[in-house]
């Protein structure tokens, strides 16, 4: 299964549409603009909020809290690196591996992957390609490479 997100460029909060292959609206994504710390809701078609990403904000390093129904299902935590940025994944049991510079990066489980992520080049804003290997695991996978991206922005 696929996913595009696409970003705007001029936006003062993120907000913008994560679609299917054929272009049909999945999920909406918004930040809050005047918040402590930066959060991103994730709403179904329906509208009603099914995952958050929150950024812990005393912390040496860029940490996300991401939460899918309520639930904490894990932490994005951007690891001290000299040469290539590196992020771990506490508590959900994923790695994460690639080349987070170009946005070309796999993210594992018990060694089979769950989701592979490209950047699309060329494009008016940020377009991210999301290659989901199981169904059962979109949303998981929308938001942990969401909280990735947030922590990758923090730290430019």
């Amino acid at each position: 299964m696929r996913l595009l997100i696409r970003e705007k460029v001029f936006s003062w909060a993120d907000k913008f549409t994560v679609t299917n292959e054929l272009g049909e609206a999945r999920y909406t994504v918004e930040g809050q603009l005047f918040s402590w710390g930066k959060k991103l809701r994730i709403y179904d078609l329906s509208g009603r909020e099914v995952a958050l990403i929150e950024q812990k904000v005393m912390s040496f390093m860029p940490r996300y809290r991401v939460y899918v129904a309520e639930s904490l299902i894990g932490e994005v935590v951007k690891e001290f690196s000299l040469f290539h940025p590196k992020y771990s994944v506490l508590g959900a049991g994923w790695d994460v591996e690639g080349e987070f510079w170009e946005h070309n990066y796999t993210v594992f489980k018990d060694g089979r992957i769950v989701v592979s992520i490209d950047k699309e080049w060329y494009t008016w804003g940020d377009c991210y390609t999301l290659d989901i290997a199981d169904p059962a695991d979109e949303l998981y996978a929308l938001a942990l490479v969401l909280a990735i991206d947030c922590a990758m922005e923090a730290n430019d």
